[in-house]
């Protein structure tokens, strides 16, 4: 039995308190690990209509390691995994011998590049580089694609905070739950005049276009659908649409999916854990003891190029400077004049080595070294040993590039019996291990 619009919205209101409850436990990392490693990402305490977002982020950092490690760990998954520069998958089918049909083949091969043209047309490659970072530092990446009139697929990244997953028992994400802000012109504009509550709609009316409104999308199984029917209210996923606040128990657009539409990659699990685990927060400790041992340094030089200064009292109403090439006229029979009041020799080199190992570990922690490792060969190599370098660094890092696509992918293959593998060399140990993997 299909529910009513104001039974659907409160399961969802209830499950969505219920989700965030479990969530609380990860925000204050989340928060830490946005503070000082991606200052721009996280949405954790904005809202509809704040004035501020433009707001400098990043104040609590004096050193960038970790954001620059951050991003080859991105840059480097973006090349090895999900490429635009060549073809990074390659559709098959389950029977090895019905593969290797030549009408099978030649299917297979034309879907694949029709699927490449979509991909390259729309902006999965630029939403692909931000879920990266995502999943690197805070460990969970969420990725939605949607239809889409003009490019045929939508990707929209999404931001950690803004968002709620949970899982089914084979630790499969199956539940998105998301809040984001539309200007009344979007909401109207997307959703119709007829869908939206009284008050947005008279704003409408009222040229107020610009205000904002938060919006809630729940995509879920589907537990009470009837299978009789074939409609969108009855695919195996729901989607719903409602107005957080002012709409009483309306909503906004109401439909489903055949496959779950997101690709949520955690990059390590712990048990049955919904939210995954980072390399960002193995290099926590070492990015804020970073930021300590700069301002320690800072701290030193600026007492060694601008000590403190002491005088005698006769100097209290006359002008003294410390500007280069300044004179201060001192009437002082002691001798002692103006000087420092200290003589301070910090150990300059020491903590200077300390802020190189720490920056080291850090980019350790991101992988930063097996993704740079072609640019710091001192010979030249041969095209053959770069791949297989290429591959087995891949393969380093054990199963997690498999995970933010491979499962996914296969899902929204053209038909259930296709499935998804990433290219890769054939001649290649490498390659024969990342396939076995």
């Amino acid at each position: 039995m299909t529910p009513s619009d104001g039974d659907l919205r409160r399961h969802c209101e209830r499950r969505m308190g219920a989700l965030d409850r479990e969530r609380q436990s990860w925000f204050q990392h989340w928060r830490e690990l946005s503070d000082n490693i991606l200052p721009r990402r996280g949405q954790f305490l904005s809202f509809a209509g704040q004035s501020d977002r433009g707001r400098k982020l990043n104040g609590k950092m004096l050193d960038s390691t970790g954001t620059l490690a951050a991003r080859t760990l991105a840059s480097g998954l973006m090349s090895g995994v999900t490429s635009p520069a060549r073809p990074w998958f390659r559709l098959t089918v389950g029977d090895p011998a019905l593969a290797q049909a030549p009408g099978v083949r030649l299917w297979l091969d034309r879907v694949q590049e029709a699927m490449l043209r979509v991909f390259a047309r729309s902006n999965l490659y630029n939403a692909l580089a931000t879920v990266y970072e995502e999943l690197g530092v805070f460990g969970t990446g969420v990725l939605l694609i949607l239809e889409d009139d003009e490019e045929i697929v939508r990707a929209w990244p999404l931001t950690v905070g803004e968002y709620w997953l949970a899982s089914s028992d084979r630790q499969v994400v199956n539940t998105l739950y998301r809040e984001f802000p539309l200007t009344v012109y979007q909401l109207v504009e997307r959703f119709g005049r007829d869908a939206v509550s009284p008050l947005v709609r008279e704003q409408y009316d009222a040229g107020t276009w610009d205000r904002e409104v938060t919006v809630v999308h729940a995509i879920e199984p589907n537990e009470g659908r009837d299978l009789e029917h074939a409609d969108n209210r009855n695919m195996p996923f729901r989607s719903v649409y409602y107005e957080k606040t002012g709409a009483d128990d309306s909503l906004l657009s109401v439909s489903g999916f055949e496959t779950f539409p997101a690709m949520c990659p955690r990059w390590h699990l712990v048990g049955n854990d919904v939210w995954g685990r980072s390399p960002g927060m193995d290099a926590l400790p070492d990015v804020k003891g970073l930021q300590i041992l700069h301002k320690r340094f800072g701290q030193a030089l600026e007492k060694m190029v601008n000590p403190p200064m002491v005088a005698p009292p006769s100097m209290r109403n006359d002008i003294a400077s410390t500007v280069s090439g300044a004179v201060t006229y001192v009437a002082d029979p002691t001798g002692a004049g103006f000087r420092p009041a200290y003589q301070i020799n910090p150990p300059l080199n020491h903590l200077a080595q300390a802020i190189a190992d720490r920056q080291r570990s850090v980019q350790a922690a991101f992988y930063a070294d097996l993704f740079l490792m072609m640019s710091q060969l001192d010979d030249v190599r041969s095209a053959t040993e770069i791949v297989e370098r290429r591959e087995e660094k891949m393969v380093m890092l054990g199963p997690v590039p498999a995970r933010p696509s491979a499962s996914s992918m296969s899902r929204r293959s053209p038909r259930r019996s296709v499935r998804w593998r990433p290219a890769a060399s054939s001649g290649s140990s490498a390659s024969r291990a990342a396939r076995r993997r």
